[in-house]
């Protein structure tokens, strides 16, 4: 599978007839039905099967190897090379395809119950691409009982994809994550025993695999008994066989304070639940300045102070499914930027002819565009190639997985391209 970068002039045709693919598979793997022509600047999926590459001084199989992120072996092995050191500039080569040569993945997705039609849509989308599905959320009470959650119909289709169900639990209230409550809970062995009765009670009766716990703006003085409170349920829920995971805020140090940060004790979290997931989007976010959502300078930063003191089998990287779409100047407290998926974001460079751009330091994609009163606006978002970087910097980790927030953004290069270079593990 290659990813090509649409230019001036091309059209599928163009495209199909240089790799010898169909126009309807192009169109199929993006999903461009509904678009009427490409876009400068736009990623294309090629479903190809391999690639020549003309061998200049200097090369090894080694270097072509890491030029192309495939196996020595599995080129010595399609071109009949039986001596790996024996090639010579000139020398035409062909490049095996990258299907699941980064070897095995798992992968969880969030899911925002709807409507029991739409929540079986979203799984049935993406769910043979899952290994854990994660129903967000059961708020808690300040007394330790759970907002209940309509999860019926996800759990049923998450079911005939094998897809692992995780409960998530949150200090949700207000419309926001809320720093009171999560103290409140923490600071009460009564309220976590009861919460964690409520939890395990919810998990039996719709049969659950594992518990999320997505506590979040957490007061950094509780984070001792934010630790406690996790070995408290780690240890009753081991007992009845369930997993323990929890999502983290993205840090880049111990020593990062503040709201969202202080009480995510990385390395305690590490050594108590079975594994965490990082939030690392949201850089660029809705009220802030125009940036990308998730730059890979900014994630591998946390990540790599992550497997300092976290074993990179229990880390499950964060990957947002959309981007935002910002009015320009940018103006603080002003209108809170839409959130677009990646496909919405290709439909409005078409409307407004812009072309797309990629910033090679952030990984990401953007789009400059005037809209009709001739107002500016910049969209960042994801694509085929910042993903890509993503899966690779994960594999180059040796992470256990990836997580989405959240399903229903429509991005099916996403999907076409971590089931191109992994093996997706299904627990159940």
């Amino acid at each position: 599978m290659d990813i090509y970068v649409v230019k001036p002039g091309d059209s599928l045709w163009t495209i199909s007839r240089r790799y010898g693919v169909t126009t309807q598979a192009i169109i199929d793997i993006n999903q461009l039905q509904n678009f009427p022509h490409l876009v400068v600047g736009q990623a294309l999926v090629i479903p190809t099967q391999e690639s020549a590459y003309r061998v200049v001084p200097g090369d090894s199989l080694w270097s072509i190897s890491r030029k192309f992120n495939v196996s020595v072996a599995s080129i010595a092995a399609l071109n009949g090379i039986t001596n790996p050191s024996v090639i010579h500039p000139g020398m035409i080569i062909r490049i095996p395809q990258q299907s699941k040569n980064f070897g095995y993945i798992e992968a969880n997705g969030y899911l925002e119950p709807t409507t029991p039609e739409k929540d079986t849509q979203r799984v049935d989308e993406v769910g043979n691409y899952l290994t854990y599905l994660s129903l967000f959320s059961y708020q808690v009470n300040a007394d330790g009982t759970l907002k209940a959650l309509n999860d019926d119909a996800a759990l049923a289709a998450a079911r005939n994809h094998r897809n692992a169900p995780l409960m998530v639990i949150t200090n949700f209230e207000g419309g926001t994550f809320s720093t009171d409550l999560g103290h409140t809970i923490l600071s009460s062995d009564s309220i976590q025993q009861n919460l964690i009765a409520n939890v395990l009670s919810t998990m039996k009766s719709k049969g659950f695999y594992g518990l999320n716990i997505d506590f979040e703006r957490i007061p950094p003085s509780d984070r001792e008994l934010y630790n406690n409170f996790l070995r408290k349920v780690v240890t009753a829920l081991h007992a009845q066989n369930y997993v323990v995971c929890t999502a983290l805020a993205p840090k880049t140090s111990g020593q990062q304070t503040g709201a969202w940060y202080g009480a995510h004790d990385y390395p305690a979290h590490g050594q108590i639940v079975d594994f965490v997931i990082i939030m690392t989007y949201e850089w660029g976010w809705s009220g802030g300045p125009p940036m990308p959502v998730a730059p890979i300078d900014q994630v591998r930063a946390v990540l790599n102070y992550a497997v300092s003191v976290i074993p990179a089998k229990k880390i499950m990287m964060g990957m947002p499914l959309y981007g935002y779409d910002w009015t320009l100047p940018y103006m603080p407290h002003g209108s809170f930027a839409p959130r677009v998926s990646p496909q919405d974001a290709i439909g409005i460079a078409i409307k407004y002819n812009a072309e797309i751009s990629y910033d090679m330091k952030s990984q990401s994609p953007s789009i400059n565009y005037y809209d009709e009163k001739g107002t500016a606006h910049i969209i960042w978002f994801e694509d085929a190639r910042s993903v890509r970087a993503k899966f690779l910097l994960a594999s180059r980790l040796g992470l256990r997985g990836v997580s989405y927030w959240e399903l229903g953004s429509p991005f099916p290069q996403n999907w076409a391209i971590l089931n191109d270079m992994f093996n997706i593990e299904k627990v159940v």
